[in-house]
């Protein structure tokens, strides 16, 4: 069983015009390949627990990654294109909406957002979930859409981000369990590792929301608002924990890295009022003052005020 689906990963249907692809992705469209590794990635991390393929962000954010990292010449970073286009293979099989069978077609490809307004999302063949959801056999399959799609030295860019985004999930699954704070976590993996576990972790906390200000973004195209921020820098501590950590808006992150905004002792948010002074014209932000700030609903992760106390200390112009 396994042979048959080997072979079925190494004849994808794919643009073959040697004029618009390079060797870098085998003179070949890398839509298919990318979304095929970007499946067995989350089933590497438990995250498919059934044959059902949801074009959720998760898996938006993993195909992202890998066309970042190859950036291939012709084309776009649009998932919707090989998510719908899989089911000419035989082993992908779209699952429309309710009343929207009549609605596939190619014109859905167009965004996500456009795709999601008409299919559920995908059924893989239960023969090939069961070999994608097993190590071997799904290391198997991997090895073969690296070496028919991809030049030698895309291959090992492709495994080595593989690699390191299970070891990044596995440590942000550790942090996600950290409670103590006498734990130097992190201090034995590297910065790259650590940045994307301790992201994972934070993001997962807050969905993707702004403690500060409660913005919540998301692009189809798997970008989000937000980033991962410590509380105190890493460097200072070696505390990886969520707890020393906030998801924040490019704007709060920034303000609160410089001291124009911190969190009181009753988790509500603070504006400095230096943010006022000379030239400065903070605007909204000034609304913010002293609402209370967007939490993790597990106790064990809300921002640690040891943590906080220090910034108020330390960092925040009072």
């Amino acid at each position: 069983m396994t042979s048959d689906y080997l072979q079925k990963l190494a004849r994808l249907r794919t643009d073959a015009n040697r004029s618009r692809w390079t060797e870098v992705t085998a003179h070949r469209a890398p839509h298919k390949p990318f979304l095929l590794l970007s499946v067995m990635d989350l089933a590497a991390q438990g995250e498919l627990t059934s044959p059902f393929i949801e074009p959720g962000f998760d898996l938006i954010e993993r195909f992202a990654r890998y066309w970042d990292l190859v950036r291939p010449p012709s084309g776009k970073c649009n998932m919707a294109y090989p998510f719908f286009h899989m089911r000419s293979e035989g082993f992908w099989h779209l699952v429309p909406g309710p009343g929207k069978e009549n609605q596939v077609h190619e014109g859905i490809t167009s965004s996500i957002t456009r795709l999601k307004t008409v299919v559920l999302g995908a059924e893989l063949d239960p023969e090939l979930f069961q070999l994608i959801s097993e190590h071997k056999s799904r290391e198997e399959l991997r090895a073969v859409v690296l070496h028919t799609y991809f030049a030698p030295e895309v291959r090992e860019k492709l495994l080595l981000e593989a690699s390191e985004n299970q070891q990044a999930y596995e440590y942000s699954r550790k942090l996600l369990k950290a409670a103590e704070k006498t734990l130097p976590y992190g201090s034995d993996k590297p910065a790259n590792i650590r940045d994307q576990g301790f992201r994972k972790a934070v993001m997962t906390l807050y969905a993707h929301r702004c403690a500060l200000c409660g913005i919540r973004m998301l692009t189809p195209e798997g970008h989000t608002i937000v980033e991962a921020a410590h509380i105190r820098p890493w460097s200072d501590t070696s505390d990886d924990r969520p707890a020393n950590g906030m998801a924040l808006c490019r704007l709060c992150h920034w303000s609160f890295d410089r001291g124009f905004m911190g969190v009181g002792k009753e988790y509500e948010v603070l504006i400095s009022p230096l943010s006022r002074q000379e030239h400065n014209n903070p605007g909204p932000i000034m609304t913010l003052d002293h609402r209370p700030i967007f939490k993790p609903s597990d106790e064990r992760h809300i921002p640690d005020q040891e943590c906080l106390g220090w910034h108020r200390r330390e960092v925040f112009r009072t």
